[in-house]
């Protein structure tokens, strides 16, 4: 287990000042219990500050060359990597990652910061020359380049505190906006330092970044409905993006909400192979994750075969003490989310679900009593009704749900049931079948013969339905904070 940081005291960055509010977010620590960590709490005014100096540099930030604003990031990433060991500490406790996917997420956002700078060279090296092609614009030329959008407000989640963070400020500043960060209140402090890198970061003009968090019900809709923000980069709940949809107005939403990925099994699958990717996909990180496999819809001749393979993966994914290098699950985010992957476990087994393995509030050796109740064990549930609220609703919980379907039809039909349609999986050795249901299932990323996986984001990813609006990606989300103007010659 690794020494227990000092106490930090982290502050609100604005227009290149830091500040103090009188009030304060403490933040718990889910390694060793209790509070490691303070963060100032924006109020109202502090906000509008926020606001008013992301506006006010815009001018400014149109101004920069691409090659600026590309090193800006590389220096970043350079600085990030600099800082591993301390960056990787902070997520361990503030969001429960064990220590090494929380390493793991510290080189993701380094990566990101580059891999930024590369796609802003390069989009912004491809505008377009254009002839006119209608009566009345014959001879007529035109440029059509990119410029920045303008104020992009950054609002991020609490499972991935600093590479989800990276996924929307590095497009943000590699495009040439300004950028408003407001950090899940759970897990600020990995944003704090990111901050902290930015602010040291040599070129960057005072009010291109400003770092604000603080709680959403005081200062939420003060930055979400400011007609000074341009675009609004998101990733939350479904209920969280449906109420910063309507305070927003005329901006360019782009939003990666709430998942309920089915895996979709058929029955000439390898069952070995499906196993370990639906473990994987269901109980890293407890499960809290979009893109986790919620859901295992498996043909009616595998079902009973595959309960049995997954259940023989679960050994591997067991919680531990969170800094030691094979500990591969950890505690849920709240003793709020315990309850509620507890109210849809409970709910799937009193419609019939069989409970194979776990289902219990249960805590490893040596975990201090106020994260007790933050522990879930990973639960395999089998035969699971089509009715059960777990087969159509968000867990963000260890859960392995799996429920048996007769046909392609009734597969799709299941699958296709949610409001929720981020991403899903389909495994079958027929690539015909593959290539019909990836094409049929509502999901904005099908993976084949695999757990659905955002990676580093060259891929576009994003969500249908109510789990989205947009695509991400570093190249997806650049051209999303960028916009187009013609010039006419």
């Amino acid at each position: 287990m690794a020494t227990r940081a000092a106490q930090r005291r982290e502050r609100i960055y604005v227009d290149g000042e830091w500040l103090e509010t009188e009030n304060a977010i403490s933040v718990s620590d889910l390694a060793d219990g209790g509070t490691f960590a303070q963060v100032t709490a924006a109020d109202p005014a502090t906000a509008h500050a926020a606001l008013e100096a992301a506006h006010e540099i815009k001018p400014r930030m149109r101004e920069t060359t691409v090659v600026e604003r590309a090193q800006w990031c590389e220096t970043i990433a350079e600085d990030l990597r600099e800082r591993e060991e301390e960056l990787a500490e902070v997520i361990v406790r503030e969001a429960g990652k064990p220590i090494s996917s929380a390493r793991g997420e510290v080189t993701q956002a380094a990566e990101r910061f580059d891999r930024a700078a590369e796609e802003a060279r390069n989009i912004v090296s491809k505008g377009e020359f254009r002839e006119g092609s209608t009566e009345g614009h014959e001879g007529w030329q035109a440029i059509v380049k990119h410029e920045p959008i303008g104020a992009v407000l950054c609002i991020t989640p609490y499972n991935y505190p600093l590479a989800t963070t990276a996924l929307q400020v590095a497009p943000a500043l590699a495009a040439g906006n300004s950028v408003l960060l407001k950090p899940a209140s759970k897990t600020p402090i990995s944003a704090a330092i990111l901050a902290d890198v930015v602010s040291e970061v040599e070129g960057i003009p005072e009010g291109a970044f400003n770092f604000v968090p603080g709680d959403a019900s005081e200062i939420g809709d003060v930055l979400a409905g400011d007609d000074r923000v341009n675009a609004i980069a998101m990733t939350g709940s479904s209920g969280a993006g449906k109420h910063v949809a309507r305070e927003s107005g005329m901006v360019n939403l782009h939003m990666e909400l709430g998942g309920n990925a089915p895996a979709i099994v058929f029955e000439d699958a390898d069952l070995t192979d499906v196993a370990g990717n639906c473990a994987k996909g269901s109980f890293k990180y407890a499960g809290q994750r979009c893109s986790a496999v919620s859901r295992v819809l498996a043909h009616e001749s595998v079902h009973d075969d595959l309960v049995d393979l997954i259940d023989g993966q679960m050994d591997a994914w067991q919680p531990g003490d969170l800094f030691e290098e094979d500990t591969t699950v950890g505690p849920l985010i709240s003793e709020d989310q315990a309850d509620w992957v507890e109210t849809l476990v409970t709910d799937a087994v009193e419609k019939g679900a069989d409970l194979v393995r776990g289902g219990e509030r249960r805590a490893p050796d040596g975990v201090t009593d106020d994260l007790e109740s933050q522990f879930f064990e990973p639960t395999l549930l089998a035969d699971v009704p089509h009715d059960a609220r777990i087969v159509d609703e968000e867990q963000f919980g260890p859960i392995a749900a799996i429920t048996p379907f007769e046909d392609e039809q009734a597969a799709l039909e299941i699958a296709n049931g949610s409001d929720l349609a981020l991403d899903a999986a389909v495994f079958t050795n027929d690539y015909k079948r593959a290539m019909r249901v990836a094409e049929r299932v509502d999901a904005g990323a099908v993976r084949i013969n695999g757990a659905p996986s955002h990676g580093m984001g060259d891929v576009p990813f994003g969500g249908n339905k109510d789990s989205g609006i947009g695509r991400e990606g570093l190249d997806a989300s650049i051209h999303e904070m960028m916009r187009t103007k013609s010039i006419v010659l």
